[in-house]
């Protein structure tokens, strides 16, 4: 009986699960408020799992991705990585926009001896941040220092990219096996939502959800205006073309798929399958495809700053413009380390709130809220990552003819399949 009953478990999608604990919880608070006590141990229990996972997921994929990284990629690499990186470090500014017109307060349990001190400006930002820079890495690691684990990740990753093939593949089977343990770690994810949910409601009401309603409506409004206004903005500047027509393939073709598989990796073969139709460069968009999958991570960058902003905001923490810039970066490049799992990105949330002097404690709670709202959040978000890998693709090759004038409007429609 118990065999079937994890058989039917672990065939179940794990976005129907969440959203069953998620009414459970919503329905045992307010029905039976004095069992929520006992059932909240569950959100206690997978927010202590994510706080020990996260610092070596972190300190691995990033590691992993730059001991990776194809130094001697061909000329037309260069463009589609700058695009890449520009649209994500933009994306993460329209997020910024957004929570500042929209500040979101969430229910959050803020323990009586937690010292939340904010930074008094951009001067101490930096201070502190140069200081968990150059943190032991051992420490880094123990303490949840993840200034200090990006940093240390990003030098040794530097430093590993000279070695040979078998360590980096050594590397490489070492990244998949902590992605799989966070897969473990996220499969119990709708028992830690129940129990979290439960407690939040039990504690505070049904206003709790208040708060996660605005933020979700934040941030789809944020992915919304990336994929419909930034990114056709951005490719209008390179291709000088209506841009539409390849905005829409791409979400249409791209995105829906990878909106149900919320997996950027997983949606890797539609994404090659569109560049074939749309008869672009194998050589190119055979590399820039799996990297993109890596390091374009648009919707990562949107999900880690408004998350941090909202737990900033809660806590009262002023953000002035410098500092929100320096929020920016710590999203862009904390986003090219997004695991490849399914709410990978929230686990990197805890790097961002490191710079506004957020304990792990109270952040692991944010990703915990992250993790209730990713029935939308994850696949909205996995859309926009993995529509771009083939958009921006596409687009750097179509610059190159519009330059020559060979750019025609039926190239930027792709073959029927």
């Amino acid at each position: 009986m118990f065999q079937k009953i994890g058989r039917k478990y672990q065939e179940t999608a794990l976005i129907k699960l969440i959203a069953v604990g998620l009414v459970l919880g919503i329905l045992l608070a307010v029905t039976m408020p004095q069992a929520v006590p006992a059932v909240s141990i569950l959100g206690d229990l997978f927010v202590k799992a994510l706080k020990g996972v996260a610092p070596i997921l972190v300190f691995v994929l990033v590691m992993n991705a730059m001991a990776q990284k194809n130094a001697d990629a061909s000329a037309s690499m260069k463009p589609i990585v700058k695009l890449y990186i520009f649209a994500t470090f933009f994306a993460s500014l329209v997020a910024v926009a957004y929570s500042f017109a929209f500040p979101t307060t969430l229910h959050l349990a803020v323990p009586p001896d937690a010292k939340v001190v904010p930074p008094s400006g951009i001067t101490e930002v930096l201070h502190n941040l140069i200081l968990s820079v150059v943190d032991n890495p051992i420490h880094a690691l123990a303490s949840a220092n993840y200034i200090g684990i990006l940093a240390w990740a990003v030098v040794c990753g530097i430093a590993l990219h000279a070695a040979g093939d078998q360590t980096k593949a050594v590397l490489n089977d070492l990244a998949k096996m902590v992605t799989k343990v966070v897969q473990w770690v996220i499969r119990f994810a709708p028992f830690g939502i129940f129990g979290l949910v439960a407690n939040a409601i039990g504690t505070a009401g049904l206003s709790a959800l208040i708060g996660y309603a605005q933020l979700l409506a934040v941030l789809l409004g944020t992915f919304f205006t990336v994929a419909l206004i930034m990114n056709p903005i951005i490719v209008y500047s390179q291709i000088h073309r209506n841009p539409y027509p390849l905005v829409w393939t791409t979400l249409k073709e791209s995105g829906l798929y990878a909106f149900f598989t919320r997996s950027s990796a997983a949606n890797i073969p539609v994404n090659l399958g569109l560049c074939e139709r749309l008869h672009l460069d194998k050589d190119t968009y055979s590399i820039s495809i799996p990297l993109g999958a890596t390091i374009n991570m648009s919707g990562a960058a949107i999900t880690i700053a408004v998350l941090s902003l909202a737990a900033a905001t809660t806590l009262g923490i002023t953000v002035d413009l410098p500092t929100a810039l320096l929020l920016c970066i710590v999203a862009t490049v904390g986003a090219c380390g997004a695991s490849g799992v399914a709410g990978g990105s929230l686990l990197l949330i805890p790097v961002a709130c490191a710079s506004f002097g957020i304990g792990n404690d109270i952040a692991m709670q944010v990703v915990g809220v992250g993790f209730i709202i990713g029935v939308l959040q994850d696949s909205c978000e996995t859309a926009l990552n993995s529509s771009t890998d083939v958009l921006f693709t596409a687009t750097a090759e179509f610059a190159a003819k519009a330059k020559e004038g060979t750019l025609k409007a039926e190239d930027l429609v792709p073959d029927q399949k």
